[in-house]
């Protein structure tokens, strides 16, 4: 394949390469270039938002480059500063290896294990004496770091920045420099702590990294950037059936988003809903199996397609402590279910515009209440529905 061949399939999904004309010339060099990924294994399971960055890891692998995966034992103890409001809690070194574990082994159902370079950074990081600190710190300036969008934010707000976040790009700059990387991967809100490594990589005499930015992935609610946190992820390792009901609840304009940064590939021209089941079934096929796939599209059919809720496998949700109201059930089912949080007003919505239904009956009135207890399946949207675990009871208004 062409370098300009090369060059035209790495930049789909891309959202910004610096720069396309320095990853031109490295691909003309005929040689396998050293593509670096560097992950803090905060946590031990990663979501679909994550995947996007090794897709394209595994990109590059498939075309015949080095995929080189760091795993930040060290860094992952400072916490990545990037994008947030305040320090991130510090982790012991054992909770990161735990961690560390499952993480790769859920990054190697994207990248070919036998043909990635593993590392993690503390073999060189804590090795470092503290007069090598001092001369790798000398070789950047408060200037610069206080430059970063998240620092002035909270300088502004008079809110403290911890001197060890200041270390973090850094470090991961000198990652650049220990694996004298080509490219590095990673989202929009890396760009600050990649061109601290082309920085670094120019004072030690090594042709500067191209920074490869991808986009950050939206999350089921198709605003914010998909998080545990914020309760609209979809996790690797989340069952098929809660996998696809998860997919399958995205709006259609997100659909497009996710089929050409989790798939590589332009929507297809036909019906939404078979895109959609399309889209699903493909992953929990690549995350679990094509049998999987198959047996989670069959479930979706029967709670949905053929309206068949009270013979299909539903998340169990339990009312204790729940009001009775319908919204309260409402806003319990979707926080219990399915790790969302809904707003009171956003479950008002949905039973106003007729979307609620119990025992297959829509309810359209805000103000109706569950009497006593109650058990049977009620169907919160077009892709989601529970079971409410308790005795039976009538619904009233």
């Amino acid at each position: 394949m062409t370098p300009q061949d090369q060059l035209a399939i790495l930049k789909r999904g891309a959202a910004q390469i610096i720069s396309e004309a320095d990853l031109l010339e490295k691909l003309r060099q005929g040689r396998p270039l050293n593509v670096k990924l560097g992950v803090d294994p905060t946590s031990p399971d990663i979501h679909l938002g994550f995947t996007v960055a090794l897709q394209k890891l595994r990109q590059f692998q498939d075309l015949g480059h080095n995929a080189i995966l760091i795993i930040g034992d060290f860094t992952a103890m400072i916490g990545d500063p990037s994008g947030r409001s305040k320090t991130r809690p510090q982790l012991s070194h054992d909770q990161i290896m735990v961690n560390a574990k499952t993480f790769r082994q859920q990054a190697f159902k994207i990248l070919d294990p036998n043909r990635t370079k593993t590392v993690f950074n503390g073999e060189w990081l804590e090795m470092m004496t503290f007069e090598e600190v001092i001369k790798l710190n000398s070789q950047v300036t408060i200037q610069q770091m206080l430059q970063r969008e998240d620092f002035r934010n909270r300088m502004e707000r008079e809110e403290s920045i911890r001197l060890h976040e200041i270390q973090y790009p850094i470090i991961q700059g000198w990652d650049s420099v220990k694996v004298n990387a080509d490219v590095e991967i990673g989202g929009t809100d890396q760009l600050f702590n990649i061109l601290v490594g082309r920085d670094l990589q120019k004072e030690h005499g090594q042709a500067q990294q191209v920074a490869f930015l991808m986009p950050l992935l939206e999350g089921l609610d198709g605003v914010q950037k998909m998080s545990k946190s914020l309760g609209n992820y979809v996790g690797v390792n989340d069952e098929p059936e809660s996998m696809f009901g998860k997919l399958m609840s995205i709006s259609d304009t997100l659909m497009a988003r996710y089929y050409i940064l989790l798939l590589g590939e332009d929507l297809p021209a036909i019906h939404p809903m078979d895109a959609k089941k399309q889209l699903a079934s493909r992953i929990v096929a690549r995350y679990h199996s094509p049998e999987a796939a198959q047996a989670a599209l069959n479930d979706f059919n029967t709670r949905f397609s053929k309206k068949d809720l009270a013979s299909a496998d539903l998340p169990v949700v339990s009312l204790e402590g729940v009001a009775p109201d319908l919204i309260s059930v409402v806003v319990a089912s979707y926080t219990q279910a399915f790790g969302i949080a809904k707003s009171r007003g956003d479950a008002r919505r949905l039973i106003e515009q007729g979307s609620v239904q119990w025992l297959g009956e829509k309810i359209t009135d805000p103000k109706a209440t569950l009497s006593v207890a109650a058990s049977g399946e009620l169907k919160l949207d077009k892709t989601r529905a529970v079971r409410l675990a308790a005795e039976p009871r009538k619904l009233s208004s």
